[in-house]
């Protein structure tokens, strides 16, 4: 997933190659997850941003935005797969194992915008391109200073780099003791810090010699200081080679965590060994023998066994056991990632159906509790409303259980115990 340091990236080609430029024409393709979950249409995107001067760019932690000379103005959020191509320049970030494709538009294109070409030069060209659809394109009808004053920026926490005069030392102290959550997954939810990613959590936990799952109110003052510290050094230094990895310090764990299940991998360059650990559902790269735990550390901490880096992007909350009272704003990629995933069909209803035909409408409400509860520990933020019962099957369900009241009395123990089995064996295949 693009992070602060790769949306920095894109922010300055846009400011090299379109800003003080006017939009002549626009190319969309409509799309009503990347545009319509966030309350707009590719038409509407068009019309918006038609014939208007891009006055600047700019950047918020992972979301950026180009300020138009009149509003409204596109905000854009990448999720886990977006990305922004031009025409006549490559920007992508890391070092591709095969050439690029050469076509234009490129591949899962979502818009299209063409600058008006200055005499004498090639019309520039960007398109916004999403694989995954878990990117967000949105427009807000505010003037271009009130941006960030504005939801979503307005519910998101400070930007280590351009809010260096809010997060302070004092600030992380404050934030950190205001909660008991393992202190990556608290740099991580982007209501607290706007920007920290996967890697670049891991990296601040490695350069500050903490362990990610050390509970966030349990650190000394010292420690804090040097985690602060390790914050604006490392966004400072990877936004300053443009999120360029190849640029990046050698002493870096970010050069070196991807050895993964690869012969003489998940070793630093000294010989220190690089473990994997599930830190609040999310893949987390430790080197144990100096990120040493310190105080009392969140229980959901697990070997990663198996599995790649990719699997990183699930949102971050500590276990539901400890659920957090106020809502986290987490990314939209984070949310939709998890929107997408369909609940595993119930592969025992057909032999529970054949043995307790009798209270067949019974078992079936169970199963949809069971659905219900399974949907909630998917973390959806909007699940799917729970399926309601016509008049009628009320009624016959009714005169069902009087008829049979007897039988399904007898039939009781079987029932739950089947129940209890298909709920078990549900989880589990999760």
């Amino acid at each position: 997933m693009p992070e602060i340091a790769e949306v920095a990236r894109i922010v300055h080609f846009l400011r090299k190659h379109v800003v003080g430029k006017i939009i002549a024409a626009v190319k969309t393709t409509e799309d009503d997850i990347v545009y319509g979950k966030v309350g707009t249409s590719a038409t509407a995107f068009s019309k918006a941003v038609t014939g208007k001067t891009i006055v600047a760019a700019r950047q918020q932690g992972k979301y950026f935005w180009l300020e138009l000379s009149s509003p409204p103005h596109p905000l854009m959020h990448f999720g886990m797969a977006g990305w922004i191509n031009f025409n006549n320049d490559a920007t992508a970030y890391y070092r591709p194992s095969k050439p690029a494709p050469t076509d234009w538009p490129p591949k899962y294109w979502k818009f299209v915008l063409q600058m008006k070409a200055d005499e004498g030069e090639e019309a520039i060209e960007v398109a916004f391109v999403d694989m995954r659809r878990l990117a967000r394109i949105r427009l807000v009808d505010v003037q271009g200073d009130m941006m960030r004053k504005t939801t979503p920026l307005k519910e998101n926490g400070p930007d280590p780099v351009i809010d260096k005069d809010i997060l302070t030392v004092e600030w992380l102290a404050k934030k950190l003791r205001s909660k008991k959550v393992p202190v990556k997954a608290l740099m991580l939810d982007q209501a607290n810090i706007s920007g920290i990613g996967n890697w670049v959590g891991d990296e601040i936990m490695y350069q500050a010699r903490l362990h990610p799952e050390q509970y966030s109110n349990t650190f000394t003052d010292e420690q804090i200081a040097t985690l602060h510290k390790a914050i604006m050094y490392v966004c400072d230094t990877a936004i300053g080679v443009l999120g360029d990895s190849d640029k990046f310090p050698a002493d870096w764990l970010m050069k070196h965590r991807w050895g993964k299940g690869k012969k003489d991998g998940g070793k630093l360059p000294n010989g220190a060994k690089i473990t994997f650990l599930k830190v609040g559902g999310r893949t987390s790269a430790v080197v144990p023998s100096v990120q040493k735990k310190t105080a009392a550390v969140a229980g959901d901490v697990e070997d990663d066994g198996d599995g790649d880096e990719d699997d990183e992007e699930v949102d971050v909350k500590p276990k539901k056991a400890a659920k957090r009272e106020n809502k986290v704003v987490r990314d939209e990629d984070e949310e939709e990632e998890v929107k997408t995933k369909t609940t595993p069909a119930n592969n025992k209803r057909g032999r529970k159906k054949a043995a307790v035909k009798l209270v067949k409408e019974e078992v079936e409400e169970d199963d949809d509790d069971h659905e219900e509860e399974e949907e909630e520990e998917e973390e959806e933020e909007e699940p799917p409303a729970k399926k309601q019962k016509t008049a009628g099957k009320s009624k016959a369900t009714n005169g069902t259980t009087r008829k049979t009241k007897k039988t399904t009395k007898e039939l009781k123990v079987p029932v739950k115990e089947e129940a209890g089995q298909r709920r078990r064996s549900g989880r589990n295949s999760k």
